[in-house]
């Protein structure tokens, strides 16, 4: 079957290429939801690739139509609007004697209208809006679904695609609406507590095609409407070499087994101020300078503010989308969906080719989640794409809590990824000290050990292990007989290499 393409962006890419031709589509939802806007830039690109069109309302003005299309900078010239708009004139006192109903006398009418008007313009694409309308005119159940029918029979062999706009006015959805369409597109928002809205498109049925189920996010902005089709991993998977990523600092290779593996996720967990954004960022200058191109998504830290404590650390993080360069782009987590956060990493990864991908951190992707019991399959899904493309993914998780055994994390993420580096504070010698040490590792050894880390003009420095101290992670270290500490040949807390 030939199908026709709505240039929607994402969105013909979830019906696998577009509508089929010749059928009848439903698209509902509620007021507001962007139904008129989907439509018209259907008509629109039927109208660019040099078909008739058609748009049939019952519900507003051309001049309303103009006015809405005019916002996202389009034009209605090429569209055909057939006004059929309710003046009173035909339900008025003078009108002829009928023993049939007002209501069905208009029904009658409007129908007879829409008809002739299809068979003078005959056109390819069509648009009817809305069938509310309709409803209310029919009355009963069993008279509208005879004029839906009725209007379907009609259209057979006509060589017409039709979308039919509803907006719910009926209590609950129509399934009568439902079962006699050839599809149904579902579009639906939902106000947050605080933020943009979080808007949704659903197909709810595609008759003759495989379309991708579920829930996708769409935006409408100025230009239309653009939907991020909901991300499925097992449909992305590129050939890649593993090899280990180094870091730039050898200690730190050598506490994680020689490096990061590429098409792997690393966790790093602690408190706040600790050093996690700090080894991330380490990861993504180690991979623009030797070549190869990294992209920082930064929920919780200006971009300034993240360059000038790089800056300060010593690390280059050139800006850019080429390779030897790394992209910094912050994210607002209540201006921004999950779904488009993925379409952001997506493109990062297959246009601009990125090989180290950071996100910092989990807590601001958290609170983009509508609800926070999809974090974890969303997440699951994002990760599951990274590693199927060679990408070695560094996500931070902040935990509430500064020292001792009762900190928390928002989310527990930590059997999603591959290697979990977990920092904390610790107190010695009347001094705040920092501990690194990696709790798993899937892809092959690393030390048991915990180092000390601290940062300096110069970058990431690490101690040998610490030996000579008991309970580092609790926050106040115990220091073992010195006889223990010579035997392990043990430094002291504050010895770098």
């Amino acid at each position: 079957m030939r199908r026709l393409k709505t240039e929607i962006p994402g969105f013909d890419e979830i019906i696998k290429g577009g509508l089929l031709s010749d059928r009848l589509y439903l698209l509902d939802g509620r007021p507001g939801a962007g139904k008129t806007t989907f439509a018209l830039q259907y008509l629109l690109e039927g109208v660019r690739l040099g078909e008739r069109c058609l748009y049939v309302t019952l519900s507003e003005t051309k001049e309303e139509l103009a006015s809405g299309a005019r916002s996202h900078g389009w034009s209605l010239e090429g569209i055909d609007v057939f006004e059929l708009l309710t003046d009173g004139r035909e339900l008025d006192g003078e009108s002829d004697l009928t023993m049939l109903n007002p209501s069905e006398v208009e029904l009658i009418e409007t129908t007879r209208k829409v008809l002739e008007a299809v068979e003078r313009l005959k056109p390819h694409r069509m648009v009817f809006d809305s069938l509310s309308e309709m409803r209310l005119l029919a009355q009963s159940s069993l008279r509208y679904r005879r004029q839906i029918l009725a209007l379907k029979q009609f259209f057979v062999g006509r060589a017409c695609t039709v979308l039919f706009l509803d907006d719910r006015t009926a209590e609950g959805p129509d399934m009568q609406l439902h079962s006699i369409a050839h599809g149904v597109i579902s579009l639906d928002f939902r106000p947050p507590s605080y933020g943009q809205l979080r808007r949704e498109l659903q197909v709810i049925k595609f008759r003759g095609s495989d379309f991708v189920t579920g829930f996708h996010d769409f935006v409408i902005r100025t230009g239309g409407i653009q939907v991020f089709p909901r991300l499925v991993a097992s449909d992305h998977k590129t050939p890649f070499e593993r090899a280990l990523i180094p870091s730039g600092v050898p200690t730190l290779d050598r506490l994680l087994g020689g490096g990061v593996e590429r098409g792997t996720s690393t966790l790093l967990i602690g408190p706040p101020g600790c050093g996690k954004s700090t080894l991330a960022m380490q990861y993504a200058a180690a991979a623009a300078k030797r070549g190869d191109h990294a992209a920082v998504f930064a929920f919780d830290e200006t971009k300034t503010a993240l360059l000038a404590r790089s800056a300060g650390l010593g690390l280059q993080l050139p800006e850019g989308t080429a390779a030897g360069e790394v992209l910094i782009r912050q994210i607002d987590p209540v201006e921004i969906s999950p779904g488009e956060f993925a379409h952001i990493v997506l493109e990062s990864v297959e246009k601009n080719a990125a090989r180290v991908v950071v996100i910092d951190s989990l807590n601001g992707y958290l609170n983009a989640m509508p609800h926070s019991n999809f974090l974890t399959a969303q997440l699951h899904e994002l990760l599951s794409y990274l590693n199927n493309s060679g990408v070695a993914t560094f996500l931070v998780v902040a935990q509430s809590g500064m020292m001792g055994s009762n900190m928390t994390s928002p989310v527990d993420a930590s059997y999603l990824a591959d290697s979990v580096v977990i920092l904390r504070y610790f107190e010695y010698a009347g001094k705040i000290k920092k501990a690194i040490s990696v709790l798993k590792k899937r892809t092959g050894a690393h030390e048991e050990a915990i180092r000390e880390m601290h940062f300096d003009a110069n970058g990431i420095h690490l101690s040998e292990p610490l030996l000579s101290l008991r309970g580092i992670f609790t926050g106040v270290p115990v220091e073992l007989g010195r006889d223990v500490s010579a035997r392990n040949g043990m430094q002291p807390p504050g010895h770098a290499s």
